[in-house]
This record gives C-alpha cells, structure tokens and sequence, in this order.
C-alpha cells in the first residue's frame, strides 16, 4: 500500500480463501457475461478472468437452472465464486452450499422474513453476504421519497439491510452502493464508510464503453481509494470482463497500491523520438499478457527525460541516435538499433526474471 493512503481498517470476511477488508490487499473481481447454463463457457471465461489476475469471480444465477450449472461451474474452478441473485431469494437459499459469497440486492429482493431465511442459509454454510445497493433498482418507497436516486438514497437503503443484519448479529457481509453518476457514488460510499466498519466493494456501475468505463471508473473508484475507502473493486465495462480485470490492476498499480506484471512507463512520444514509441509500446504489452512477476521498464523516445527515467527502471531504453541506449538495473548496458528494440527487451525482461526466480530458488533451498 502506498504510504500516502491512509486505508480505512475496516473487519475482514473470507470470500472462498481470499480476505477482504482490515490489512488485507484490495481485491480484483470481474463477472462473468457467458450463459450461466453453459458451464463449459462460463468455465473457460473464468478461467481466463484468473488467468488475467482475478481475485474473486462473481457468476448471474437468475434461475434454478443456472443454479444447478452453478454447482457444476464451481467443482471445475479454484477461484472464489460469488452467486448473484436478483428478485428469488430462494434461489440464494439454493446455492449457499456451494457459492463462496452471496450477492443480493435490497431493491429487488423482497422483505424482511426473505432476507432473513439468506442470512440464515449463509450462517449454517458459514459464507459471507455482499449487500448490493444500486441507484437503478432502489425500493419503490425512496424512489418516490427522494423523487431521483442520490447519496442519501442509496445509504438509506443500505442501512435499511444493515439494521436487518444486525437484527441477527450477522456481521459476515460486504456492502456496495453503485450508481453511473461519479459524483453520487462518491459522495455515497463517503457517507456509508462513516457509518458502519464492514468492507467495502467499489465500482461505478453501468460505466459504459471500454474508454468512457474507464475513464469514469478510474476517477471515481481512484478518488475513493486514495481517501482509503474501499476493500475489493470491480471496473464495469461494456467490454470483455477481462479488460475489466487490466485496469483494476492498472488503477491499483497506478496509486501503488498493488502490483503485478511488467509495468511499462512511456513517453507520449513527439517529434523527437529517435523510435516509433507506440509502435513498441503496444507490441510489447501484447508480449508481455502472460508474465504476472512484478517488473518496471521505461521506454523513453529521446534523450530529454530518457536516461533519468531508464535509471528509476529494472530495464530502460532511451532513444538517441544512431542507436538506442538499453539500461539494466540503472546502469548503461548496451546499444540497440531500431529493429531489434521489441525483440530485445522482452529477451531482457524474461531473462531478469528468469535469473530472479533461480536467486528465489537457491535462497529458499
């Protein structure tokens, strides 16, 4: 965690092995988009989702048929699953044996008597509960006190499950307060953070497109972080669920948070660049999907800022002419010519890497 974050040290649940809140790192979650039914996609998408740096998983179960497919998808995964449920609670009650953490929505998921047969199914499977408050769902009752969805809207509706939780002295629960408006689900999540001292599941819901999702979510789920509010994220895009997972790691590695895989720090490029910067840049990041090892290389197009931020890297390249300057651990290692750049930086990367895990080897034998 970086040390300008002053996190909130909120209680701790356990979603299949991974804890979330106190200390402990801020988890990834993405969902699935696949039909639930078709567990041999719904598999491989997860799958890849892990693959990609998922923490946590979370999987629609809309009906009892995606129920039983569910129990299935479970067995053929290790990663945590968290059951979504709208509208049936039994469908909650259904799944409890098998799902590592119940979602349900205060909006749409009944009364009182409803929510206390889940509270009571996650107790005897010992699961936790993630209360689920989105602005375009909330009880009918706010929608016509409040006219339009806002903060206090949202944190009323919250609160309203938080009195039923604590009716039954049920403290294994997470809690969200979405919205697509930025400003609403800051100012909501703010309000909530100071009420009660459970963790935290940010997101901007229904951001939107791949860039306009990411730009939202990057303001509105990095002002809240950086105040220390939050303990799990998950970016909402309208995009494959794995890009959701590479900028929450990119919003994490961004205010030092956490980090993993190579870290690229680039130049804009301009007419100085004695290379085509993008060109590497983006060739390199294709190359480079499979590595999770944290490792941080610069790719500086000019000699104005390149040797300082070459030196600050695990590996640096500085343009300069008539060949490139290539930079291990901060210290001048070679020169390269342009149409070996690509080739020879993933050959530097994988080879640090290499030699780091036999140094991890022979230290640990």
């Amino acid at each position: 965690m970086s040390d300008w974050i002053k996190r909130k040290d909120t209680k701790t649940v356990n979603v299949g092995g991974v804890l979330v809140g106190g200390k402990n790192p801020i988890a990834i979650q993405s969902m699935t988009n696949t039909n639930t039914c078709d567990v041999i996609s719904t598999v491989n998408q997860i799958n890849d989702l892990q693959a990609a740096g998922a923490d946590i998983v979370r999987v629609s179960v809309p009906g009892f048929d995606e129920a039983l497919a569910f129990k299935e998808i479970k067995k053929a995964v290790s990663i945590p699953l968290i059951a979504d449920i709208h509208f049936d609670y039994k469908i909650a009650l259904e799944v409890a044996d098998t799902a590592d953490c119940l979602r349900i929505n205060p909006g749409n998921i009944g009364k009182e008597d409803r929510v206390r047969e889940v509270i009571q199914a996650a107790i005897d499977n010992n699961v936790p509960i993630r209360v689920g408050v989105n602005a375009g769902s909330l009880e009918k009752d706010l929608q016509k006190k409040y006219g339009e969805p806002n903060a206090d809207a949202l944190v009323e509706s919250a609160m309203r499950h938080v009195d039923i939780l604590d009716k039954f002295n049920f403290e294994n629960y997470k809690m969200s307060l979405k919205a697509s408006n930025i400003e609403m689900t800051v100012e909501a999540y703010r309000k909530i953070s100071k009420i009660i001292n459970q963790p935290l599941h940010l997101g901007i819901t229904e951001a939107g497109s791949y860039r306009a999702g990411t730009v939202k979510s990057s303001i509105g789920v990095g002002m809240l972080l950086t105040e220390g509010i939050g303990d799990t994220i998950r970016i909402s895009l309208a995009s494959d669920p794995v890009d959701e997972i590479k900028i929450g790691w990119d919003i994490l590695r961004s205010l030092n948070i956490r980090s993993r895989g190579v870290k690229i720090i680039a130049c804009p490029s301009c007419s100085r660049q004695n290379f085509n910067v993008i060109e590497v840049v983006n060739a390199l990041e294709e190359r480079f999907e499979d590595i999770s090892e944290d490792i941080e290389i610069a790719i500086i197009g000019c000699y104005v800022n390149g040797p300082g931020e070459s030196k600050a890297a695990d590996i640096g390249l500085t343009g300069a002419s008539p060949k490139n300057l290539l930079y291990i651990d901060g210290v001048p290692d070679k020169k390269i010519a342009n149409e070996n750049l690509i080739d020879e930086l993933e050959h530097q990367v994988r080879e640090k890497l290499s030699l780091r895990n036999d140094s991890n080897v022979i230290v640990r034998g």
